[in-house]
């Protein structure tokens, strides 16, 4: 009888719960139930035609990106041009005191113990229609830092250095409507090798790593921009070849980059390099990959007062060779002996703090090995020849760096900068206590400097040379440098932006 009870009063139970499910309380649910799955539809068709019609690489907050402006607008700005102006200026000091206040083995420094404009750039964007155009004119030391590594101008007339010298970047090309976006580009652009921008206001520290400040900051050429999706970019050059306004040889350079941001937190590229960039070795090959990844890994952007707001690092692997034979049976190889090839990385860690982020903090270095020093930046002055003359394929390059910077960025125009860098080579490199321009016991100036000096030229100046008995003996032309393994500097820097 209990158990009749039991199984009655149950199956009463069920019989109210299903008579209660058209209720006013269970009718408001499903009718909530509804609007949300609605309004996640909305929200999911909004994204999906706001991702449609962003900008390419430019979907979300990527103002944490190091060598990308973390701009937000720009002071002029119309329907037909975007200026772009920078103010780049710096003071240094090494611990070596070079009597001639230069610095060596750097394209961000120049002058040593002074205020250095470093760059003013002047310029930006033209487009009309699908009609596209960038000028950036350069002023400053870096206008003569940069060419004056470039050799590929000395081949010929029209002294090409001097030609290009003041243009950063020139291009002009259009804009085709397929996928989200084809552009194909005629002129001086930017490289994307070694991470770093070329332009500091965009960078988390100031004197680049060893990858970065020796491998290409421009290309002449043609290149051709694709866009298949608002995260993915791949670029093809065709290029007159490595960081050269002219051709070393008659071939010339090609290469591709592949840039992807899958996520508001990460970055990816790979550069991939082919070319023949020994003068007058056309049967010389060179090839080079550089490949880089950047992530944000805490972001509390949006909370407000002091504390952590942004941490992220980046990390970035070189590896190149030259392979082949130059004339005097001179042999270039991936390794051994004849070894031609650079290996290099680099890692920086970046913080954010303060009110607005207005503060940033890095940590970074990187490490070098670059036999025969195919990629390095020449010492300046009295210097130079000697270096050319004894990178020769097997030779001895490699070093370290590290840094440490302080940022203070009150807005999105202004930054001001403290760093402290220590930078270290294996070989004699970096500009010591006597200098580079008169030798140990002068004075550092050059007062007759087609006599004195020889900064851009392949003709060797080498301690000793080979008479014509065959015999070594001093070189009568030789005057003597004072290059040292190691130099340890601060640098102060404000970088203006608009």
């Amino acid at each position: 009888m209990k158990k009749t009870f039991t199984l009655i009063l149950l199956l009463g139970c069920i019989f109210r719960a299903s008579a209660q499910t058209n209720s006013p309380v269970t009718n408001m649910m499903k009718a909530d139930a509804e609007k949300l799955k609605a309004d996640s539809i909305k929200k999911a068709d909004s994204i999906k035609k706001a991702m449609e019609t962003a900008t390419p690489l430019g979907y979300a907050d990527f103002s944490w990106v190091n060598g990308q402006n973390r701009q937000s607008s720009k002071l002029l700005d119309n329907a037909y041009f975007t200026g772009d102006f920078t103010f780049d200026m710096n003071y240094t000091q090494s611990n070596n005191h070079p009597n001639d206040d230069l610095v060596t083995g750097s394209t961000a420094l120049a002058r040593n113990g002074e205020v250095d404009v470093s760059m003013i750039a002047i310029g930006g964007d033209f487009h009309y229609a699908n009609v596209r155009g960038r000028i950036m004119l350069q002023y400053g030391t870096r206008a003569t830092e940069v060419p004056r590594n470039d050799y590929s101008g000395y081949r010929g007339l029209y002294d090409l250095p001097d030609a290009y010298r003041y243009i950063s970047e020139g291009y002009a090309g259009y804009h085709f409507d397929v996928w989200h976006g084809i552009n194909v580009d005629m002129g001086i652009f930017m490289s994307y090798i070694g991470l770093m921008s070329y332009n500091n206001f965009e960078n988390w520290s100031y004197q680049p790593s060893y990858t970065s400040d020796n491998t290409p900051w421009f290309f002449n050429g043609v290149r051709v921009q694709l866009f298949p999706s608002v995260k993915t970019k791949i670029e093809l050059w065709f290029i007159n070849g490595w960081q050269s306004y002219g051709m070393f040889n008659k071939m010339p350079g090609f290469g591709f980059a592949y840039v992807t941001q899958p996520n508001q937190r990460t970055k990816i590229i790979s550069n991939n390099y082919f070319g023949t960039d020994v003068a007058g070795a056309p049967d010389v090959k060179r090839y080079h990959t550089d490949n880089s990844v950047e992530y944000l890994y805490f972001d509390a952007a949006e909370k407000k007062g002091t504390g952590i707001k942004r941490a992220a690092f980046t990390f970035t692997a070189d590896f190149g060779f030259q392979d082949g034979t130059a004339p005097g049976n001179v042999v270039y190889s991936p390794f051994g002996k004849n070894a031609s090839n650079f290996m290099s990385a680099m890692a920086y860690h970046r913080i954010w703090f303060g009110d607005q982020a207005k503060w940033g903090w890095t940590i970074g270095g990187g490490v070098m090995s670059n036999p025969s020093r195919y990629l390095a930046i020449v010492p300046p002055g009295l210097a130079t020849d000697s270096f050319i003359a004894a990178s020769t394929p097997g030779s001895k390059m490699a070093g370290w760096d590290t840094s440490t910077t302080i940022d203070y960025n009150p807005n999105q125009f202004l930054t001001i900068r403290f760093e402290l860098v220590h930078r270290f080579m294996d070989i004699p490199y970096f500009d010591g206590p006597g200098g580079v321009t008169t030798g140990p016991g002068g004075n550092g100036y050059t007062t007759n400097p087609q006599a004195n000096s020889n900064q851009n030229s392949y003709i060797p100046n080498p301690p000793t040379i080979v008479n014509a008995q065959g015999q070594t003996v001093p070189n009568p032309n030789f005057i003597p440098f004072d290059l040292v393994k190691a130099d340890s500097r601060f640098i102060v820097a404000l970088i203006a932006r608009f």
